[in-house]
């Protein structure tokens, strides 16, 4: 099945730059998702990043044409995965997460690398979610001090269905929540890679309905902030979105 009818649209593109994730509910098999919960139940310890090795079903979840195309809309045609990849266990009664960035602290316009993050269960709020914040892959915080953060009124809780694959900004802060249930909450961490230069979008682009929906850079606010850093986001955003579009050196659209 191609991919190409999944492209995401320019106002998934957009929104994906001015939030840091896109959230795709891929429609597998019945019983596909449970396989893969049992055989990573099965599994004696955590193989790092052998995890594809040992569980080779991954391999459909990020083959899958609704995943697939979200991946080459923002990251273009020769999108590659990173040979880093990781099982996050989480079992019943663990403490919650510190929130974390999995990038450097730079600010920065290139979209060069993306987590693709893959629920094989469902995922109910005492489970243990993924929580993230919106709109953080713009700014910069050390580690010792985010991990004096508790929970932010915008922050997006990730409790989604089995099949789900959370696509985020390398950068965006996100933790894992305490997990109250009665079972382990796996997610299959996974990166993915640019592996060259955009020279044209590579999503489903139509130049005049993207021209009308570009003041959403400046409009819209991805979490509470002050006018000086939404100044300095409005400008980040504009230039990825002249990166993805290939237009290296425009200011405007």
């Amino acid at each position: 099945m191609s991919d190409t009818p999944y492209r995401l649209t320019d106002d998934e593109v957009i929104t994906f730059i001015i939030r840091g994730y896109h959230v795709v509910e891929a429609d597998f098999p019945a019983g596909f998702n449970e396989a893969i919960y049992e055989e990573l139940g099965q599994l004696t310890e955590n193989p790092g990043n052998a995890i594809l090795d040992r569980v080779p079903k991954l391999y459909q979840v990020y083959d899958h044409p609704k995943v697939r195309g979200a991946l080459i809309s923002l990251l273009g045609e020769d999108v590659q995965m990173h040979s880093h990849r990781h099982c996050h266990v989480n079992p019943p009664d663990t403490r919650s997460q510190a929130w974390h960035q999995d990038g450097v602290n730079q600010r920065r316009h290139q979209l060069s690398t993306v987590l693709a993050m893959y629920y094989p269960q469902d995922v109910t709020p005492d489970l243990g979610p993924t929580v993230l914040m919106p709109g953080t892959h713009f700014r910069n915080a050390p580690t010792d001090r985010m991990a004096t953060y508790a929970n932010f009124r915008e922050q997006v809780v990730l409790n989604v269905r089995a099949g789900t694959v959370a696509i985020t900004h390398y950068d965006i802060w996100h933790a894992a929540i305490a997990n109250h249930g009665g079972r382990t909450r796996y997610m299959l961490k996974f990166l993915f890679r640019r592996g060259s230069e955009p020279q044209a979008p590579a999503w489903d682009h139509a130049p005049e309905r993207a021209a009308a929906l570009i003041h959403r850079f400046s409009s819209e606010k991805a979490c509470a902030c002050s006018q000086s850093d939404h100044y300095k986001e409005r400008a980040l955003r504009m230039e990825m979105w002249n990166h993805l579009a290939g237009r290296l050196n425009d200011v405007n659209p």
